[in-house]
């Protein structure tokens, strides 16, 4: 089900997520739904209103072959000390994209949707798409890296 995406200034963009205690199917079936209907590469559940530590992501599909990734109660575990800069947009601030100086590596830890643990480094577009996530779950915005630069 494709489900409406909250806009910016609503409030909820602007929460902290609460860990979540087992993984959703419906959600995160509902948010990839959402994300390549309003033609994302990534979503946060805040983004639709739900305020749990859940956001799913496809960085390829645009391009070529699809590679969906759900990612419940994520954490950075490092970051490489190398920075990327690039335009970002958001689902949730449409025609409004910043720059944004994020880590060229990362490495996550996370629960899959099956519910099992993961741990994955990513670079270029994907950490990029992850960090951009994760600020959603900490009430990070684009805008407030805007302000930062």
């Amino acid at each position: 089900m494709i489900r409406d995406i909250v806009m910016d200034p609503d409030p909820r963009l602007r929460m902290l997520c609460a860990p979540v205690l087992g993984v959703d199917a419906e959600l995160i079936g509902d948010m990839f739904e959402t994300m390549y209907g309003a033609m994302g590469r990534g979503l946060a559940a805040p983004q639709v209103g739900v305020m749990s530590r859940v956001f799913v992501m496809d960085a390829t599909w645009k391009a070529g072959e699809a590679s969906p990734m759900a990612f419940v109660n994520p954490e950075i575990l490092w970051r490489s000390a190398e920075v990327q800069v690039n335009e970002e947009g958001c689902l949730s601030i449409p025609d409004r994209p910043v720059l944004v100086t994020r880590p060229a590596r990362i490495e996550v830890m996370w629960l899959s949707e099956s519910g099992a643990q993961r741990r994955g480094a990513f670079e270029g577009f994907e950490a990029a798409c992850i960090c951009h996530e994760m600020d959603h779950l900490d009430g990070v915005l684009i805008l407030d890296h805007e302000a930062a630069a």
